[in-house]
């Protein structure tokens, strides 16, 4: 299975739409993930219409009218995989174990707001968690770990080298192929 994965793409205050190569990516993908600030509620339509499948949240610059359509947080299983989608995180200190307390059943955290590409595994405390990875599991024991995922934003840079997103392929019952894409810099 196939991913793009996105955050802070701020249409249509930060760009006029996305950049070409990530519609090649959504054509390729079979699953989109969005984790908020879209700004505009045609920019989710425009997604949702392209995409195969559209999983997104809410972020903090989202209006009333991207909120009346996706939630705070977003819940998946893709691949066996327990995905969480997010905006917010808090500060990057202590990050990974924040985030392993408020989403125990999650596998994957895609997040965003930072606009700064991030990739992270914790180990969680010993718990009921099985040794035979997620297919094993029961649908109530916590994963042993906690892959954190953050695209960075394809319109909006800030201090990084570059704008970016993430594509990654589920296989096996984990994230493979997890790839931070750097985009042209415009001009």
């Amino acid at each position: 299975m196939r991913l793009v994965m996105l955050s802070d793409t701020h249409l249509p205050a930060r760009a006029r739409a996305l950049p070409a190569e990530i519609w090649t990516a959504i054509a390729e993908a079979d699953v989109v993930l969005h984790a908020g600030d879209w700004i505009s509620r045609d920019a989710v339509d425009e997604l949702a219409a392209r995409a195969g499948r559209l999983i997104g949240c809410y972020g903090n610059n989202d209006g009333p009218d991207v909120r009346a359509v996706l939630p705070e947080v977003a819940r998946a299983t893709l691949g066996g995989l327990r995905f969480v989608v997010v905006h917010e995180t808090g500060p990057a200190r202590g990050r990974e174990r924040r985030m392993a307390a408020a989403y125990p059943e999650a596998d994957v955290l895609v997040f965003g707001h930072s606009h700064v590409p991030w990739d992270s595994t914790v180990a969680r405390a010993a718990g009921p968690a099985s040794a035979a990875g997620p297919a094993a599991r029961t649908p109530s024991a916590a994963p042993s770990t906690l892959r954190l995922l953050n695209p960075g934003s394809p319109t909006d840079r800030r201090r990084q080298p570059a704008a970016t997103y993430l594509t990654a392929v589920v296989a096996r019952g984990r994230p493979d192929d997890v790839v931070l894409h750097p985009l042209p810099t415009a001009g």
